[in-house]
Protein backbone atom coordinates (compact mmCIF):
# COMPACT_ATOMS: atom_id res chain seq x y z
CA UNK A 1 0.00 0.00 0.00
CA UNK A 2 1.26 3.40 -1.07
CA UNK A 3 1.46 5.78 2.07
CA UNK A 4 0.24 9.56 1.25
CA UNK A 5 3.32 11.95 1.19
CA UNK A 6 1.69 14.12 4.27
CA UNK A 7 1.57 10.74 6.45
CA UNK A 8 5.27 9.92 5.28
CA UNK A 9 6.26 13.45 5.86
CA UNK A 10 4.97 13.22 9.14
CA UNK A 11 6.01 9.70 10.15
CA UNK A 12 10.01 10.92 8.82
CA UNK A 13 9.65 14.10 11.46
CA UNK A 14 8.94 11.62 14.23
CA UNK A 15 12.20 10.79 16.41
CA UNK A 16 13.71 7.71 16.08
CA UNK A 17 14.96 5.52 18.98
CA UNK A 18 18.20 5.43 19.30
CA UNK A 19 20.47 2.67 18.13
CA UNK A 20 22.49 0.66 20.65
CA UNK A 21 25.37 -0.82 19.86
CA UNK A 22 26.23 -4.49 20.14
CA UNK A 23 28.94 -5.27 22.52
CA UNK A 24 29.56 -8.93 22.57
CA UNK A 25 31.63 -11.36 25.21
CA UNK A 26 35.12 -10.81 25.63
CA UNK A 27 37.55 -13.55 25.54
CA UNK A 28 38.53 -13.11 29.38
CA UNK A 29 35.28 -13.66 30.14
CA UNK A 30 34.99 -16.86 29.37
CA UNK A 31 36.53 -19.70 30.89
CA UNK A 32 39.91 -21.03 29.49
CA UNK A 33 41.79 -24.53 29.83
CA UNK A 34 44.59 -24.60 32.08
CA UNK A 35 43.36 -21.74 34.23
CA UNK A 36 43.04 -22.09 37.53
CA UNK A 37 39.70 -21.66 39.05
CA UNK A 38 39.41 -19.34 42.05
CA UNK A 39 36.38 -19.79 44.48
CA UNK A 40 33.62 -18.54 44.96
CA UNK A 41 31.85 -17.97 48.02
CA UNK A 42 28.12 -16.49 48.64
CA UNK A 43 26.49 -15.45 52.20
CA UNK A 44 24.16 -12.95 53.82
CA UNK A 45 25.70 -10.61 55.70
CA UNK A 46 23.22 -10.20 59.08
CA UNK A 47 25.25 -8.21 61.83
CA UNK A 48 24.04 -5.27 63.47
CA UNK A 49 25.77 -2.28 61.52
CA UNK A 50 26.35 1.28 63.86
CA UNK A 51 26.33 3.13 60.54
CA UNK A 52 23.63 1.65 58.46
CA UNK A 53 21.28 0.04 61.37
CA UNK A 54 18.68 -2.72 60.86
CA UNK A 55 20.47 -3.94 57.25
CA UNK A 56 20.88 -6.64 55.54
CA UNK A 57 22.54 -7.72 52.22
CA UNK A 58 24.00 -10.65 50.23
CA UNK A 59 27.15 -10.87 49.01
CA UNK A 60 30.05 -12.93 47.50
CA UNK A 61 33.67 -13.43 47.73
CA UNK A 62 36.13 -14.72 45.07
CA UNK A 63 39.03 -16.48 46.30
CA UNK A 64 41.93 -16.42 43.70
CA UNK A 65 43.65 -20.28 43.30
CA UNK A 66 47.29 -18.22 43.74
CA UNK A 67 45.91 -17.35 47.14
CA UNK A 68 47.98 -18.85 49.72
CA UNK A 69 46.49 -17.77 52.98
CA UNK A 70 49.54 -16.28 54.23
CA UNK A 71 50.26 -13.30 52.14
CA UNK A 72 47.52 -10.37 51.95
CA UNK A 73 45.72 -10.27 48.97
CA UNK A 74 44.73 -7.06 46.50
CA UNK A 75 41.38 -6.46 46.51
CA UNK A 76 38.24 -4.97 44.59
CA UNK A 77 35.26 -4.22 45.90
CA UNK A 78 31.97 -4.35 43.85
CA UNK A 79 28.66 -2.01 44.73
CA UNK A 80 25.56 -4.37 43.26
CA UNK A 81 28.06 -7.11 43.58
CA UNK A 82 26.01 -10.29 42.83
CA UNK A 83 25.65 -8.78 39.52
CA UNK A 84 28.94 -8.99 38.65
CA UNK A 85 29.78 -12.66 39.36
CA UNK A 86 27.17 -14.28 37.03
CA UNK A 87 28.61 -17.15 34.48
CA UNK A 88 25.37 -16.13 32.82
CA UNK A 89 26.36 -12.53 32.03
CA UNK A 90 27.25 -9.37 32.84
CA UNK A 91 31.30 -8.52 33.70
CA UNK A 92 31.81 -12.17 34.77
CA UNK A 93 34.47 -10.56 37.03
CA UNK A 94 35.11 -13.78 39.22
CA UNK A 95 36.46 -15.09 35.63
CA UNK A 96 38.29 -12.50 34.32
CA UNK A 97 39.84 -12.49 37.55
CA UNK A 98 40.83 -16.28 37.08
CA UNK A 99 42.57 -15.29 33.51
CA UNK A 100 44.17 -11.93 34.66
CA UNK A 101 45.47 -13.24 37.57
CA UNK A 102 47.07 -16.28 35.51
CA UNK A 103 48.26 -14.11 32.92
CA UNK A 104 49.94 -11.62 35.55
CA UNK A 105 48.09 -9.09 34.81
CA UNK A 106 46.59 -9.17 37.86
CA UNK A 107 48.00 -9.12 40.95
CA UNK A 108 46.60 -11.50 43.26
CA UNK A 109 43.29 -9.86 43.86
CA UNK A 110 40.10 -11.07 46.46
CA UNK A 111 37.03 -9.88 45.14
CA UNK A 112 34.16 -8.53 47.56
CA UNK A 113 31.14 -8.60 46.10
CA UNK A 114 28.22 -7.08 48.16
CA UNK A 115 24.44 -5.84 47.30
CA UNK A 116 23.20 -2.59 49.08
CA UNK A 117 21.47 -2.81 52.64
CA UNK A 118 17.93 -3.88 52.60
CA UNK A 119 15.71 -3.28 55.54
CA UNK A 120 13.39 -6.67 56.06
CA UNK A 121 9.94 -5.92 56.02
CA UNK A 122 8.11 -6.25 59.54
CA UNK A 123 5.04 -8.36 58.33
CA UNK A 124 3.70 -9.84 54.73
CA UNK A 125 1.60 -6.69 54.63
CA UNK A 126 4.57 -4.43 55.42
CA UNK A 127 7.11 -2.47 53.12
CA UNK A 128 10.70 -3.22 53.37
CA UNK A 129 13.40 -0.55 53.25
CA UNK A 130 15.83 -0.20 50.81
CA UNK A 131 18.64 1.71 51.40
CA UNK A 132 20.55 1.55 47.40
CA UNK A 133 19.96 4.98 46.62
CA UNK A 134 21.07 6.55 50.62
CA UNK A 135 23.96 4.36 50.76
CA UNK A 136 25.23 4.90 46.63
CA UNK A 137 24.06 8.03 46.06
CA UNK A 138 24.63 9.99 49.18
CA UNK A 139 27.35 11.79 49.68
CA UNK A 140 29.78 12.03 52.19
CA UNK A 141 32.21 8.92 54.18
CA UNK A 142 29.21 6.66 55.73
CA UNK A 143 29.58 3.95 52.90
CA UNK A 144 33.23 3.71 52.77
CA UNK A 145 33.26 3.68 56.80
CA UNK A 146 30.94 0.95 56.25
CA UNK A 147 33.24 -0.60 53.84
CA UNK A 148 36.72 -0.09 56.13
CA UNK A 149 35.15 -0.66 59.90
CA UNK A 150 32.11 -3.19 59.47
CA UNK A 151 31.74 -4.93 56.61
CA UNK A 152 35.59 -5.86 55.15
CA UNK A 153 36.77 -7.17 58.92
CA UNK A 154 33.75 -9.21 59.13
CA UNK A 155 34.37 -10.66 55.34
CA UNK A 156 38.76 -11.33 56.46
CA UNK A 157 36.81 -12.66 60.00
CA UNK A 158 34.42 -15.16 58.78
CA UNK A 159 36.40 -16.18 55.40
CA UNK A 160 39.52 -16.36 56.65
CA UNK A 161 40.97 -14.28 54.24
CA UNK A 162 43.87 -11.54 54.41
CA UNK A 163 43.23 -8.28 53.05
CA UNK A 164 46.57 -5.82 52.26
CA UNK A 165 46.20 -2.31 54.12
CA UNK A 166 47.97 -0.87 51.28
CA UNK A 167 45.82 1.15 49.49
CA UNK A 168 47.46 1.07 46.37
CA UNK A 169 46.44 -2.64 45.94
CA UNK A 170 42.83 -1.83 46.60
CA UNK A 171 40.03 -0.79 44.23
CA UNK A 172 36.07 -0.32 44.01
CA UNK A 173 33.78 -0.85 41.16
CA UNK A 174 30.16 0.15 40.18
CA UNK A 175 27.70 0.91 38.09
CA UNK A 176 25.21 3.44 37.72
CA UNK A 177 24.67 4.59 41.68
CA UNK A 178 26.72 1.44 42.17
CA UNK A 179 29.54 3.71 40.29
CA UNK A 180 29.40 7.03 42.41
CA UNK A 181 29.37 4.84 45.92
CA UNK A 182 32.18 3.29 44.60
CA UNK A 183 34.47 6.92 43.44
CA UNK A 184 32.89 7.87 46.86
CA UNK A 185 34.82 5.43 48.94
CA UNK A 186 38.08 6.37 47.41
CA UNK A 187 37.59 9.93 47.41
CA UNK A 188 36.60 9.71 50.90
CA UNK A 189 39.19 7.45 51.59
CA UNK A 190 42.33 7.67 49.67
CA UNK A 191 44.33 6.40 52.75
CA UNK A 192 41.86 2.74 51.90
CA UNK A 193 41.13 2.48 47.98
CA UNK A 194 42.97 4.18 45.27
CA UNK A 195 41.75 2.60 42.05
CA UNK A 196 38.33 3.10 40.79
CA UNK A 197 35.85 1.65 37.36
CA UNK A 198 32.67 3.27 37.01
CA UNK A 199 30.47 2.53 34.46
CA UNK A 200 27.82 4.60 33.59
CA UNK A 201 28.24 6.25 36.81
CA UNK A 202 25.37 8.52 38.56
CA UNK A 203 27.33 12.28 38.71
CA UNK A 204 23.63 13.65 38.90
CA UNK A 205 21.77 15.50 41.45
CA UNK A 206 20.00 12.71 43.12
CA UNK A 207 21.68 13.14 46.24
CA UNK A 208 24.45 15.88 45.32
CA UNK A 209 26.73 13.56 43.19
CA UNK A 210 26.51 16.64 40.27
CA UNK A 211 29.00 18.30 42.60
CA UNK A 212 31.70 16.35 41.87
CA UNK A 213 33.31 17.78 39.01
CA UNK A 214 33.40 20.92 41.21
CA UNK A 215 34.74 19.46 44.02
CA UNK A 216 37.69 17.67 42.25
CA UNK A 217 38.71 21.05 40.66
CA UNK A 218 38.64 22.19 44.82
CA UNK A 219 40.26 19.69 46.28
CA UNK A 220 43.69 18.68 45.95
CA UNK A 221 44.40 16.45 44.09
CA UNK A 222 44.21 12.80 45.75
CA UNK A 223 46.00 9.71 44.61
CA UNK A 224 43.28 7.92 42.46
CA UNK A 225 43.12 6.50 39.11
CA UNK A 226 40.10 6.27 37.66
CA UNK A 227 38.19 4.51 34.41
CA UNK A 228 34.89 6.08 33.11
CA UNK A 229 32.53 4.29 31.59
CA UNK A 230 29.66 5.63 29.51
CA UNK A 231 27.90 6.01 26.33
CA UNK A 232 25.92 9.05 24.75
CA UNK A 233 22.24 7.32 25.22
CA UNK A 234 22.45 7.11 28.75
CA UNK A 235 20.13 8.34 30.96
CA UNK A 236 18.76 11.97 30.62
CA UNK A 237 15.84 12.77 33.56
CA UNK A 238 14.65 15.09 35.83
CA UNK A 239 18.06 14.50 38.04
CA UNK A 240 20.37 15.16 35.32
CA UNK A 241 22.00 13.90 32.08
CA UNK A 242 24.42 11.02 32.87
CA UNK A 243 26.24 10.99 29.18
CA UNK A 244 27.55 15.10 30.00
CA UNK A 245 27.99 14.57 33.69
CA UNK A 246 30.41 11.54 32.73
CA UNK A 247 31.96 13.87 30.59
CA UNK A 248 32.39 16.65 32.84
CA UNK A 249 34.42 14.18 35.58
CA UNK A 250 36.50 13.38 32.70
CA UNK A 251 37.57 17.04 32.35
CA UNK A 252 37.66 17.78 35.92
CA UNK A 253 39.91 14.78 36.50
CA UNK A 254 42.11 15.95 33.26
CA UNK A 255 42.28 19.87 34.59
CA UNK A 256 43.77 18.68 38.10
CA UNK A 257 45.91 16.43 37.05
CA UNK A 258 44.60 12.60 37.89
CA UNK A 259 45.51 9.54 36.41
CA UNK A 260 41.97 9.04 34.56
CA UNK A 261 40.86 6.93 31.17
CA UNK A 262 37.74 6.42 29.57
CA UNK A 263 35.86 4.72 26.83
CA UNK A 264 33.04 6.17 25.38
CA UNK A 265 30.02 4.13 23.59
CA UNK A 266 26.42 4.56 22.71
CA UNK A 267 24.92 2.10 24.84
CA UNK A 268 21.91 3.07 26.80
CA UNK A 269 22.08 2.55 31.28
CA UNK A 270 23.03 -0.79 31.45
CA UNK A 271 25.82 -3.12 31.73
CA UNK A 272 26.65 -4.36 28.28
CA UNK A 273 29.36 -1.79 27.29
CA UNK A 274 31.13 -1.58 30.45
CA UNK A 275 31.04 -5.42 31.16
CA UNK A 276 32.28 -5.60 27.65
CA UNK A 277 35.09 -3.97 28.35
CA UNK A 278 35.97 -4.93 32.00
CA UNK A 279 39.40 -6.92 31.39
CA UNK A 280 40.58 -4.02 29.63
CA UNK A 281 39.82 -1.39 32.52
CA UNK A 282 41.10 -4.19 34.81
CA UNK A 283 44.47 -4.35 33.07
CA UNK A 284 44.44 -0.64 32.82
CA UNK A 285 43.53 0.06 36.52
CA UNK A 286 46.34 -1.97 37.79
CA UNK A 287 48.72 -1.51 35.18
CA UNK A 288 51.64 -0.17 38.05
CA UNK A 289 51.77 -0.95 41.64
CA UNK A 290 51.36 2.32 42.64
CA UNK A 291 48.82 4.94 41.83
CA UNK A 292 50.09 8.66 42.05
CA UNK A 293 48.68 11.99 41.74
CA UNK A 294 50.72 14.02 38.94
CA UNK A 295 50.83 17.48 39.63
CA UNK A 296 53.01 18.58 36.46
CA UNK A 297 49.62 17.75 34.65
CA UNK A 298 47.57 19.82 37.23
CA UNK A 299 45.93 23.06 36.69
CA UNK A 300 44.37 23.26 40.57
CA UNK A 301 45.31 26.50 42.67
CA UNK A 302 47.27 23.27 44.51
CA UNK A 303 50.08 24.46 42.73
CA UNK A 304 50.21 28.28 43.19
CA UNK A 305 49.01 27.75 47.25
CA UNK A 306 50.84 24.68 48.10
CA UNK A 307 54.76 23.19 48.17
CA UNK A 308 54.63 19.96 45.86
CA UNK A 309 55.57 16.70 47.87
CA UNK A 310 55.13 18.76 51.34
CA UNK A 311 52.81 16.55 53.97
CA UNK A 312 51.37 17.28 57.18
CA UNK A 313 53.61 16.97 60.17
CA UNK A 314 51.83 16.61 64.06
CA UNK A 315 53.11 19.19 66.00
CA UNK A 316 51.06 18.72 69.22
CA UNK A 317 48.43 15.56 70.19
CA UNK A 318 46.64 14.19 73.02
CA UNK A 319 44.37 17.07 73.82
CA UNK A 320 41.17 17.51 75.16
CA UNK A 321 40.43 20.15 72.34
CA UNK A 322 43.16 22.29 70.77
CA UNK A 323 41.54 25.45 69.09
CA UNK A 324 43.01 29.16 69.57
CA UNK A 325 46.24 29.57 68.29
CA UNK A 326 48.79 32.74 67.80
CA UNK A 327 52.45 33.34 66.36
CA UNK A 328 55.01 35.56 68.04
CA UNK A 329 57.35 37.02 65.77
CA UNK A 330 59.96 35.03 66.87
CA UNK A 331 58.39 32.05 65.51
CA UNK A 332 56.79 30.67 68.82
CA UNK A 333 53.66 29.11 68.77
CA UNK A 334 50.86 29.48 71.32
CA UNK A 335 47.52 27.35 71.22
CA UNK A 336 44.83 26.66 73.99
CA UNK A 337 43.13 23.45 75.33
CA UNK A 338 39.82 24.94 75.64
CA UNK A 339 38.05 22.33 77.92
CA UNK A 340 41.36 21.93 79.98
CA UNK A 341 41.90 25.19 80.64
CA UNK A 342 45.30 25.22 79.40
CA UNK A 343 47.80 27.49 77.70
CA UNK A 344 51.10 26.02 75.44
CA UNK A 345 53.76 27.30 73.82
CA UNK A 346 55.82 25.27 70.96
CA UNK A 347 58.81 26.50 70.09
CA UNK A 348 60.44 26.40 66.82
CA UNK A 349 62.49 23.54 67.53
CA UNK A 350 59.41 21.73 68.49
CA UNK A 351 59.53 21.81 72.33
CA UNK A 352 56.27 22.15 73.94
CA UNK A 353 55.97 24.05 77.56
CA UNK A 354 52.69 24.73 79.58
CA UNK A 355 51.91 28.93 80.24
CA UNK A 356 49.36 28.91 82.20
CA UNK A 357 46.80 26.04 83.59
CA UNK A 358 44.14 28.64 84.28
CA UNK A 359 43.07 29.85 81.59
CA UNK A 360 39.14 30.47 82.12
CA UNK A 361 38.32 28.29 78.88
CA UNK A 362 40.16 30.69 76.85
CA UNK A 363 39.12 29.66 72.86
CA UNK A 364 40.58 32.24 70.53
CA UNK A 365 44.09 34.00 70.81
CA UNK A 366 45.21 36.61 68.56
CA UNK A 367 48.71 38.34 68.50
CA UNK A 368 48.44 42.31 69.16
CA UNK A 369 50.17 45.14 68.16
CA UNK A 370 51.78 45.56 71.81
CA UNK A 371 53.11 41.97 71.12
CA UNK A 372 51.03 40.79 73.84
CA UNK A 373 49.05 37.85 72.97
CA UNK A 374 45.14 38.34 73.79
CA UNK A 375 42.39 35.54 74.44
CA UNK A 376 39.07 34.80 74.40
CA UNK A 377 38.46 33.22 77.91
CA UNK A 378 34.70 32.73 77.34
CA UNK A 379 34.36 30.46 80.50
CA UNK A 380 35.67 32.96 82.65
CA UNK A 381 33.39 35.72 81.10
CA UNK A 382 36.87 37.69 80.58
CA UNK A 383 39.04 39.10 77.53
CA UNK A 384 42.89 38.90 78.84
CA UNK A 385 46.14 38.79 77.56
CA UNK A 386 49.49 36.98 78.50
CA UNK A 387 53.30 38.01 78.19
CA UNK A 388 54.71 35.70 75.86
CA UNK A 389 57.52 36.13 77.65
CA UNK A 390 56.85 35.55 81.47
CA UNK A 391 53.21 34.32 80.71
CA UNK A 392 52.35 37.08 82.75
CA UNK A 393 48.01 37.28 82.72
CA UNK A 394 45.77 40.09 83.10
CA UNK A 395 42.29 40.68 82.13
CA UNK A 396 41.18 44.01 80.06
CA UNK A 397 37.69 43.07 80.38
CA UNK A 398 35.04 41.26 82.10
CA UNK A 399 31.32 40.16 82.10
CA UNK A 400 31.80 38.92 78.45
CA UNK A 401 31.06 35.68 76.69
CA UNK A 402 33.20 35.11 73.66
CA UNK A 403 34.78 33.23 71.27
CA UNK A 404 37.33 34.19 69.12
CA UNK A 405 39.43 37.47 68.88
CA UNK A 406 41.84 39.67 66.64
CA UNK A 407 43.46 42.98 67.48
CA UNK A 408 44.07 45.96 64.40
CA UNK A 409 47.59 47.29 64.55
CA UNK A 410 45.61 50.28 65.80
CA UNK A 411 44.75 48.39 68.88
CA UNK A 412 41.04 47.46 68.00
CA UNK A 413 40.06 44.79 69.41
CA UNK A 414 36.82 42.75 68.22
CA UNK A 415 35.55 39.40 69.51
CA UNK A 416 32.55 37.21 68.31
CA UNK A 417 29.76 36.22 71.04
CA UNK A 418 28.13 33.49 69.77
CA UNK A 419 25.82 32.85 72.88
CA UNK A 420 24.36 36.50 72.61
CA UNK A 421 24.57 36.66 68.75
CA UNK A 422 26.80 39.68 69.01
CA UNK A 423 30.35 41.23 67.56
CA UNK A 424 31.99 43.12 70.40
CA UNK A 425 34.59 45.52 70.15
CA UNK A 426 36.97 46.86 72.87
CA UNK A 427 38.57 50.55 72.28
CA UNK A 428 42.22 50.99 72.14
CA UNK A 429 43.69 51.70 75.06
CA UNK A 430 40.57 52.20 77.66
CA UNK A 431 39.27 48.65 76.59
CA UNK A 432 35.86 50.22 76.88
CA UNK A 433 32.99 47.67 75.14
CA UNK A 434 30.61 48.38 72.48
CA UNK A 435 28.59 46.35 70.28
CA UNK A 436 29.95 46.27 67.20
CA UNK A 437 27.38 43.71 65.22
CA UNK A 438 24.19 43.79 67.79
CA UNK A 439 22.45 41.09 65.04
CA UNK A 440 24.70 38.52 64.66
CA UNK A 441 23.32 34.53 64.58
CA UNK A 442 25.94 32.13 65.62
CA UNK A 443 28.96 34.11 65.13
CA UNK A 444 31.99 32.17 65.19
CA UNK A 445 35.58 32.95 63.53
CA UNK A 446 36.61 36.09 63.33
CA UNK A 447 40.14 37.83 61.25
CA UNK A 448 40.78 40.94 59.67
CA UNK A 449 42.18 41.44 55.66
CA UNK A 450 45.87 41.85 55.32
CA UNK A 451 45.74 45.61 55.51
CA UNK A 452 43.51 45.37 58.67
CA UNK A 453 40.47 47.84 56.96
CA UNK A 454 38.06 44.74 56.61
CA UNK A 455 36.80 42.37 59.11
CA UNK A 456 35.69 39.17 58.52
CA UNK A 457 33.03 37.42 60.55
CA UNK A 458 32.11 33.04 60.35
CA UNK A 459 28.26 31.90 60.52
CA UNK A 460 29.27 28.57 62.02
CA UNK A 461 26.05 27.00 61.36
CA UNK A 462 25.83 28.22 57.71
CA UNK A 463 27.95 28.48 54.60
CA UNK A 464 28.69 32.54 54.53
CA UNK A 465 31.09 34.65 55.77
CA UNK A 466 30.39 37.79 56.33
CA UNK A 467 32.80 41.24 55.39
CA UNK A 468 32.45 44.79 57.09
CA UNK A 469 34.63 47.45 56.40
CA UNK A 470 36.24 49.10 59.95
CA UNK A 471 35.96 52.59 60.24
CA UNK A 472 38.81 54.65 61.87
CA UNK A 473 36.71 55.07 65.74
CA UNK A 474 36.47 51.22 65.10
CA UNK A 475 32.67 50.70 64.11
CA UNK A 476 31.82 48.03 61.76
CA UNK A 477 29.60 49.34 58.33
CA UNK A 478 28.54 47.46 55.13
CA UNK A 479 27.99 44.36 56.56
CA UNK A 480 27.68 41.52 53.47
CA UNK A 481 27.97 37.79 53.32
CA UNK A 482 30.91 37.78 51.05
CA UNK A 483 32.32 34.42 51.34
CA UNK A 484 30.43 31.59 49.46
CA UNK A 485 32.05 28.22 51.18
CA UNK A 486 31.70 25.12 49.88
CA UNK A 487 28.83 23.20 51.76
CA UNK A 488 29.27 19.11 52.44
CA UNK A 489 26.68 17.76 51.99
CA UNK A 490 24.58 15.99 54.95
CA UNK A 491 26.28 18.70 57.04
CA UNK A 492 27.08 21.80 58.07
CA UNK A 493 29.94 24.45 57.06
CA UNK A 494 31.05 24.56 60.85
CA UNK A 495 32.84 27.52 59.42
CA UNK A 496 35.53 28.51 62.25
CA UNK A 497 38.50 29.77 62.55
CA UNK A 498 40.53 32.41 60.06
CA UNK A 499 43.82 33.41 58.81
CA UNK A 500 44.72 35.93 55.99
CA UNK A 501 47.48 35.63 53.43
CA UNK A 502 49.83 39.04 51.95
CA UNK A 503 48.21 38.66 48.41
CA UNK A 504 44.49 38.69 49.78
CA UNK A 505 43.45 34.71 50.42
CA UNK A 506 41.26 33.80 53.22
CA UNK A 507 41.27 30.46 54.35
CA UNK A 508 39.06 28.89 57.25
CA UNK A 509 39.01 25.94 58.64
CA UNK A 510 35.56 24.20 58.16
CA UNK A 511 33.92 20.08 58.59
CA UNK A 512 35.45 19.92 54.88
CA UNK A 513 38.66 20.97 55.57
CA UNK A 514 40.56 23.96 54.95
CA UNK A 515 38.92 25.96 52.22
CA UNK A 516 40.95 28.77 50.43
CA UNK A 517 39.24 31.85 49.24
CA UNK A 518 40.29 34.72 47.06
CA UNK A 519 39.42 38.70 47.53
CA UNK A 520 36.37 38.12 45.66
CA UNK A 521 34.71 35.37 47.99
CA UNK A 522 35.14 32.55 45.80
CA UNK A 523 36.57 29.05 47.14
CA UNK A 524 39.66 28.39 45.48
CA UNK A 525 40.69 25.08 46.90
CA UNK A 526 39.83 22.65 49.37
CA UNK A 527 42.42 21.24 51.79
CA UNK A 528 41.24 18.24 53.56
CA UNK A 529 41.76 17.26 56.91
CA UNK A 530 45.43 15.99 58.05
CA UNK A 531 44.35 12.85 58.83
CA UNK A 532 40.61 11.13 57.48
CA UNK A 533 39.85 10.34 60.85
CA UNK A 534 40.09 14.00 62.22
CA UNK A 535 36.85 15.45 63.47
CA UNK A 536 37.40 18.18 61.62
CA UNK A 537 39.83 21.55 61.14
CA UNK A 538 39.11 24.19 63.95
CA UNK A 539 41.39 26.51 63.73
CA UNK A 540 44.46 28.18 61.13
CA UNK A 541 47.12 30.36 61.72
CA UNK A 542 50.48 31.01 59.84
CA UNK A 543 54.05 31.02 61.40
CA UNK A 544 57.76 30.09 60.44
CA UNK A 545 60.16 31.58 58.41
CA UNK A 546 58.39 33.98 56.39
CA UNK A 547 55.43 33.28 57.68
CA UNK A 548 54.77 30.28 55.25
CA UNK A 549 53.85 27.62 57.29
CA UNK A 550 50.60 26.85 57.65
CA UNK A 551 49.58 25.42 61.83
CA UNK A 552 45.99 23.68 61.76
CA UNK A 553 43.83 22.11 64.52
CA UNK A 554 41.66 19.36 64.65
CA UNK A 555 40.26 19.20 67.98
CA UNK A 556 42.49 17.04 69.67
CA UNK A 557 45.57 17.66 67.59
CA UNK A 558 47.64 20.54 65.73
CA UNK A 559 49.87 19.92 62.42
CA UNK A 560 51.56 22.22 60.45
CA UNK A 561 52.36 22.25 56.47
CA UNK A 562 55.25 24.14 54.82
CA UNK A 563 53.21 26.01 52.07
CA UNK A 564 54.18 28.43 49.11
CA UNK A 565 51.05 31.44 50.97
CA UNK A 566 52.49 33.83 52.86
CA UNK A 567 50.21 34.89 56.54
CA UNK A 568 49.58 38.21 56.68
CA UNK A 569 51.88 40.25 59.78
CA UNK A 570 49.70 41.29 62.25
CA UNK A 571 52.25 43.66 63.02
CA UNK A 572 52.52 45.20 60.04
CA UNK A 573 49.49 45.44 57.99
CA UNK A 574 49.91 45.30 53.97
CA UNK A 575 47.56 45.73 51.16
CA UNK A 576 47.15 42.99 48.77
CA UNK A 577 47.40 43.46 44.88
CA UNK A 578 44.15 44.11 43.07
CA UNK A 579 42.36 40.52 42.00
CA UNK A 580 41.19 39.12 38.98
CA UNK A 581 37.77 39.81 39.25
Amino acid sequence: MKIPLLLALFLAALPVTAQEEEYETPPDAVRKEGVPQGKLIKGTYKEDSSIFPGTTRDYAVYVPAQYDGKTPAALMVFQDGLGYCDDGGGARAHIVFDNLIASKEMPVTIGVFVNPGVTPALNDQAEARYNRSYEYDGMGDAYARFLIDEFLPFIEKTHDVKLTRDPDMRGTCGASSGAIAAFTAAWERPDSFRRVYSMIGTYVGLRGGNDYPELIRRTEPKPLRVFLEDGENDNNIYAGDWWMANQSMRRAFDWSGYEVENVWGKGQHNHKHGASIFPDAMRWLWKTETVSTHPEKSQSKFNEFMVPGEDWQLVSDGHEWAEGMAVTADGILFFTDVPAGKLYKISPDGKQELVDDETGSTNGLALGPDGLIYGAASGAKEIRTWDPATGKRETIANGTTSNDIVVTASGHVFYTDPGAGKVWHLAPGTHERSEADPNFKGPNGIALSADHSLLFVTDFSGRFIYSYQIQPDGTLKYKQPYFYAQLPVNSTCQLDGMASTTNGELLVATEAGIQIFDQPGRVQIVLPRPKPSDKRTNYVAFGGKDRKTLYVATGGSIYKLLTKMQGANPASPNKPPKPGL
